[in-house]
């Protein structure tokens, strides 16, 4: 079926439904839109025989749900209301809970039920998390059912009358205030996780006004309630009344004298004003029992060594990368056969940081820090010839994350996650050595095709084109247990020894007919044009997305992803030790 996605954001649930609907064989479009008439305008753009709005913050007009099938993706169990429906669950402590897909009508969230299923809350984990993972898998069920639904013409959508309604207002900062001389770490942790990337917690702190955005819980730190005890790897510790909490990134609130800030490392965001408090290392082995925020962490089992990576957004600054190649140097140095690379659950990495390069007071020469500290680390993967590498991609990997996968010697990915491994949307040529790594894997031809096109990859088509190794069947909460097992699985069957040494031979290979250095110089010449030039494109792409500014060219590109794509053939990875 052709299906048009109206969306307020190509965000990662809209990417995930387009990529998933394309793979089963629909012609998805996708317009993003900021109101009625917006919406309006898609549909006589994209004639389709099925709307669906995978996230949308603005009202379907009744013209057009009342002559077209609107399906609405509602992130809550049939009978939840409102547009804080995740907000309230954490808050609130739900242990399970739901998304319905219904079709639109005059009340929001109210028409009739075409598919929903459930899924149970896991302890811990914050809004957004929970969004690009169980929510985002029942979302994409739902909405396959749904889809299937209505292609058979004889499914009669459920109403929601004599259902149980619960509707939920608009979650207001005054109700999410912290009272932290009241409040023990439980309670301010589920309120900072309920707000999590967006809208993130208000709060006064020294002599400002800003939004919290994470939490974490800190097991040995105390102090007077609301202080700021200590800072780690960019965040900020804060006592609470029973103990303490971590915060990764702040926000500066508009005021009538400031303007709005953007979500950056705590400490980088407070700037002058953070007061003398000591900086503690982060552990990269925590001790058993220790119950302690740390974005980088290293564990082992028998021949396999796990290296834990975990960034709020994917995004990775220059300090991210350089404390993460350290890590990366230290695992290396370990007596293991197999080095697994990537976070739990979650994104993976997204590349370089751009709002730390948008408030630096240099955005080119700190551009050019970070891409080469992204370099940096993709390099060292690239040339450890003493063990073999898994990249395990749980969540999201776009650009220089992306990348960064590719350059390990397998991808794992699970199904439920999405790869765009492109630069091109921020008017870049791109680095991270992936002139090398993206044609070794799916040719010339496709890597062009891949970064032209500049399309979120799904699981199963990253298999199919060559992207990924492996697709792992699992939920984001198994995704570690089933990496840890298929690893294990691995070095038993497999010669690692042998393995090695062919991954060895093809990488002098490589490096005798292009030296890896010779990759680098052409990818970061473009790439310091673009930095160094004030009207490149870049800077008005990099400033219109940290800001949530429409891109210049986005309507173009979401209508040349709307055309059809031909289907992908699994290549052989000659390259492949």
């Amino acid at each position: 079926m052709r299906i048009l996605l109206v969306a307020s954001a190509f965000n990662s649930l809209t990417q995930r439904v387009f990529a998933e609907l394309g793979d089963r064989g629909h012609t998805p479009a996708v317009a993003v839109v900021d109101g009625e008439d917006a919406v309006r305008a898609a549909v006589a753009r994209h004639p389709a025989d099925l709307i669906v709005a995978p996230m949308l913050r603005t009202a379907i007009p009744r013209d057009v749900w009342s002559r077209h099938t609107c399906l609405v993706v509602h992130p809550g169990p049939p009978g939840d209301r409102g547009p804080s429906s995740l907000d309230h669950a954490l808050r609130d402590g739900e242990r399970h809970w739901g998304v319905t897909v219904l079709q639109a009508e005059e009340e929001m969230d109210a028409g009739a039920v075409w598919a929903d299923t459930g899924f149970a809350v896991p302890d811990g984990v914050a809004k957004s998390d929970l969004y690009r993972g169980e929510v985002a898998d029942a979302a994409v069920r739902a909405v396959l059912l749904a889809v299937e639904r209505h292609a058979s013409r004889d499914w009669t959508p459920r109403p929601q009358d004599g259902l149980p309604v619960r509707a939920r207002p608009y979650l207001r900062q005054e109700e999410r205030r912290i009272d932290w001389r009241e409040q023990p770490t439980e309670s301010v942790l589920r309120a900072l996780r309920a707000a999590d990337s967006r809208p993130g917690v208000r709060d006064e702190l020294l002599g400002a006004e800003w939004f919290l955005h994470g939490g974490h819980a800190e097991d040995r730190l105390r102090g007077r309630p609301g202080r700021v005890l200590a800072t780690r790897a960019g965040a900020i510790c804060r006592a609470t009344v029973d103990g303490a909490v971590w915060i990764p990134e702040l926000r500066r609130c508009r005021t009538d004298s400031h303007p709005p800030g953007l979500k950056l490392p705590a400490a980088l965001a407070l700037g002058d004003r953070l007061p003398p408090v000591p900086e503690i290392p982060a552990p990269l082995q925590p001790p058993p029992g220790r119950d302690t925020w740390s974005d980088i962490r290293y564990t082992e089992t028998g021949p396999v060594g796990f290296l834990r990576f975990r960034f709020p957004g994917g995004a990775m600054s220059t300090a991210h990368c350089r404390r993460l190649l350290n890590a990366y140097r230290q695992a290396c140095r370990r007596p293991t056969a197999l080095l697994v690379l990537g976070g739990e659950r979650d994104i993976f990495s997204h590349g370089i940081h751009l709002n730390v390069i948008e408030a630096a007071a240099d955005p080119a020469a700190e551009s050019w820090a970070n891409i080469n500290a992204m370099d940096d680390l993709v390099e060292a993967v690239l040339t450890t010839t003493d063990r073999l590498v898994v990249a395990a991609v749980a969540g999201g990997a776009g650009a220089g994350g992306a990348m960064l996968a590719l350059a390990a010697d397998e991808v794992w990915c699970r199904d439920g996650a999405v790869l765009n491994p492109h630069y091109r949307l921020m008017g870049l040529y791109g680095s991270e050595y992936w002139t090398y790594t993206l044609p070794r894997r799916v040719g010339a031809e496709q890597a062009a095709a891949l970064t032209e096109q500049a399309a979120p990859v799904g699981a199963a088509r990253a298999l199919a084109l060559g992207l990924a190794d492996r697709v792992v069947p699992a939920s984001p909460g198994e995704f570690a247990g089933a990496v840890a097992r298929l690893v294990a699985d691995l070095t038993r069957h497999t010669d690692t020894a042998a393995r090695i040494a062919a991954k060895k031979a093809a990488r002098d290979r490589d490096e005798r007919i292009r030296p890896l250095a010779a990759h680098r110089t052409d990818e970061l010449r473009r790439m310091r044009a673009a930095f160094f030039t004030p009207d490149a494109p870049y800077h008005a792409l990099r400033s219109a997305f940290v800001h949530k500014r429409p891109a210049p060219d986005a309507g173009e590109h979401l209508d040349q992803l709307s055309r059809p794509r031909p289907r992908p053939v699994r290549l052989s990875p000659e390259r492949r030790p």
